[in-house]
């Protein structure tokens, strides 16, 4: 037995033992793709076969077993007709089918990752052997569709249905112990007896130690489930999971109705309700939208691996505010590995920022995320002073201080007299100008600006900007540490609000231009919610703080006057000179009370709504499609200027940038994904109907050029 392809190689090692390794030769991983399958269906081929052949071993030439299928296909694959969808799944899953019907047995060593395809073809094989530093699982789900190379079929008969719900219905990766406490994998040793034990297990089967064919058998077999029992599984699973994953997001529903359906079915009918699903799913939107969000993330992340070649490693860090932004970025730096300074002018300050550190380290210790040792290893990486010279030899410095330019620009200008000559200096600011904070700097090369998100340590993005005079190496070094982080860095051009706050203040001026017309920020809320967002406006508005709003206001005002500039009061500046600052003093659009956890729950308050009744110039009937309309056209146009003056380069970045920063619907593929979906033209006919409400609904030129094209953002060249 000989095969070598450019994926797989397959040769004879020892007493009648054949080995197929999956080893791409042009790529970093393995995947399946068209080409691996194709050699795969050969290699079974031969398999089938050769009689000298007494038993198969699967393994990977690489640090990682498979990590799943091709997604860079999956775009091409789902334009197609379903027919063609079936056809593929069809043809992929006869290749499964014939490795699992082997007429002798076969075991896969897993290491690194198995994933989706990757593990759908070890569960194929009659056992498996995982390393203890490896990972399992069907993430199908994350991309709006469902495992659909036998996922569904084989995993319930191995692991039982109540298991395999969860496993796919959530998309969860596995450790080796869950793995092998489930019966997912049949042994999970140390990464470098693997092989070994793969092969001892498969010199067992091939023995007769090993009842290898019940194991083929239970594959090809209904589920050993009642009806009542199977009543009791699937149902009570669809209730569950309809509640928590709602109604934009079909596919975790349909995974265990899938499931339920080919439980009393063979192996080959139980393939076909998958098959069709499948096909479903993938021909519905949100499933294009997902799979785009993943390409968008790669190549995010391809960005980032370009700035850190030239990064170097920081080894250490400093924040300056032990506030909320200041605690929080303390705590994620040393959670990560890297030791931080956290300098402040204040005493309780510093114990408030430790205090808020040492309580996000004991959810995770009572989540077994953690133990004791190690998190007093990181609180040991956390420390407080009150004192500058306590930063000095630090590999970069993150300014946290209040958000007002003269402060910021008083501490930056201390702080960089104390720096060694290479340290960057950075300023965690949400709207002020990177260009103009630096224009006192002696360095202003090695100054740019890193916009963190709150809370910190929950919100994936980092808005990276570069200033006028910021240098590559300054953003390299930013980009570094945000990735080591665990962040997910976006680099942007200086602007007034940056790319995330410059698109979101056109959104609230389509809030305030619907309260003017007397619709009631209640109904808004609503509506925003059931389009998708995790908030509507007026509910977001008093998480982020009516006073923060209202500085952010003011800044987005004086840069953009020809269109983010307000006449008269704002809702924001009615609720500020209230002191009705949103969730952090129980009162803002919404009163707040404190819940049995302790979190703040929102009920309506009439005295929001007496203050508010000044700003309704007229009543004005409004549909719930012109409420969406007029709260999102000002994103898109925002987007879309952004994009002309380079703010970033592409649309994936805007659409990245929003859904990391502000929520924005994962189902809907980001806001200018959203924005082809609606297809230019019909996006210019809208802003053509609220043109008297000002230039927040003008289409820009550019908008304007691609609908005459009849092209979307995705589609510029």
């Amino acid at each position: 037995m000989n095969y070598d392809g450019q994926k797989i190689r397959c040769q004879s090692i020892e007493n009648q033992i054949a080995e197929l390794t999956f080893d791409a030769k042009e790529d970093s991983v393995n995947k399946f793709d068209r080409q691996t399958l194709a050699e795969l269906r050969e290699v079974v081929d031969l398999l089938q076969t050769d009689n000298s052949v007494k038993g198969l071993l699967l393994s990977s030439g690489k640090n990682v077993f498979i990590v799943g299928a091709d997604i860079t296909e999956f775009l091409g694959y789902f334009a197609a007709p379903k027919e063609e969808i079936v056809e593929w799944l069809k043809t992929a899953n006869a290749i499964f089918s014939d490795l699992e019907d082997l007429n002798f047995p076969s075991v896969t060593a897993i290491n690194g990752f198995a994933l989706g395809g990757g593990f759908e073809v070890a569960l194929a094989t009659c056992y498996r052997v995982m390393s203890t530093n490896a990972k399992v699982g069907q993430p199908e789900i994350k991309l709006g569709i469902i495992p659909g190379f036998g996922g569904t079929v084989r995993l319930p008969r191995v692991i039982g249905a109540d298991n395999a719900i969860e496993w796919i219905a959530a998309g969860k990766e596995y450790r080796a112990d869950a793995a092998f406490q489930t019966g997912a994998v049949n042994a999970a040793v140390a990464p470098e007896k693997l092989r070994e034990a793969a092969l001892h297990m498969l010199k067992r089967a091939i023995s007769g130690e090993l009842d290898w064919k019940s194991k083929q058998q239970e594959k090809r077999a209904p589920l050993k489930l009642n009806q009542i029992e199977g009543l009791m599984v699937f149902e009570g699973a669809k209730a569950f999971i309809t509640g928590q994953a709602g109604p934009n997001y079909p596919a975790p529903v349909k995974s265990v109705e899938v499931m339920q359906a080919g439980s009393t079915q063979e192996r080959g009918k139980a393939l076909e309700k998958e098959h069709a699903v499948f096909a479903d799913l993938a021909k519905n939107p949100v499933a294009g939208n997902l799979v785009s969000l993943f390409l968008n993330d790669q190549l995010l992340k391809k960005i980032a691996k370009k700035f850190q070649k030239t990064a170097t490693p920081i080894h250490s860090a400093a924040v300056l505010g032990a506030g909320i932004m200041g605690g929080g970025i303390a705590y994620q730096s040393a959670s990560r590995g890297t030791p931080i300074v956290m300098k402040d002018i204040n005493a309780d300050a510093i114990n408030a920022g430790l205090a808020e550190a040492s309580k996000l380290l004991n959810k995770q210790v009572e989540r077994g995320r953690l133990n004791s040792e190690k998190m007093a290893e990181t609180l040991n990486k956390i420390r407080g002073t009150l004192s500058y010279e306590d930063i000095a030899g630090v590999d970069i410095v993150v300014e946290a201080v209040v958000e007002n330019f003269k402060i910021k620009k008083t501490v930056l200008g201390e702080v960089e007299k104390l720096l060694e000559e290479n340290t960057v200096l950075t300023s965690n600011t949400s709207t002020l100008s990177i260009s103009k904070l630096a224009e006192d700097l002696k360095r202003p090369e090695l100054f740019c600006g890193m916009h963190f998100f709150n809370p910190v340590h929950r919100m994936p993005l980092v808005e990276v900007i570069r200033g006028e005079k910021t240098s590559d190496r300054a953003i390299a070094q930013a980009v570094g540490y945000a990735v080591s982080m665990g962040k997910s860095p976006l680099v942007v051009n200086d602007c007034p609000g940056f790319l995330i706050n410059r698109i979101l203040a056109p959104y609230f001026a389509g809030f305030v231009n619907l309260l003017s017309k007397g619709v009631d920020f209640q109904r808004i809320d609503k509506l925003m919610e059931k389009f998708g967002w995790p908030m509507g406006p007026a509910y977001l508005l008093d998480v982020i703080g009516l006073d923060t709003a209202f500085h952010v206001e003011e800044v987005m005002s004086e840069g953009f006057p020809d269109r983010m500039k307000s006449e008269g009061k704002t809702p924001s500046g009615i609720m500020y000179d209230n002191k009705r600052f949103g969730q952090k003093n129980g009162k803002g659009f919404y009163a707040y009370t404190l819940d049995k956890k302790g979190k703040p729950k929102k009920s309506a308050d009439p005295a929001a709504l007496e203050l508010l009744q000044p700003l309704v110039k007229e009543v004005v009937e409004t549909t719930d499609d012109e409420i969406i309309e007029q709260m999102m056209l000002p994103m898109i146009i925002e987007g879309s200027r952004c994009l002309e003056e380079g703010i970033v380069d592409s649309p994936q970045e805007v659409d990245m940038g929003c859904i990391y920063g502000i929520g924005f619907p994962p189902f809907r593929g980001g806001l200018m994904k959203y924005a082809d979906s609606i297809g230019l033209a019909s996006l210019c006919e809208k802003a053509e109907r609220y043109k008297s409400a000002g230039q927040l609904y003008q289409a820009t030129e550019q908008i304007r050029a691609l609908a005459k094209e009849g092209k979307g953002f995705y589609d510029r060249s």
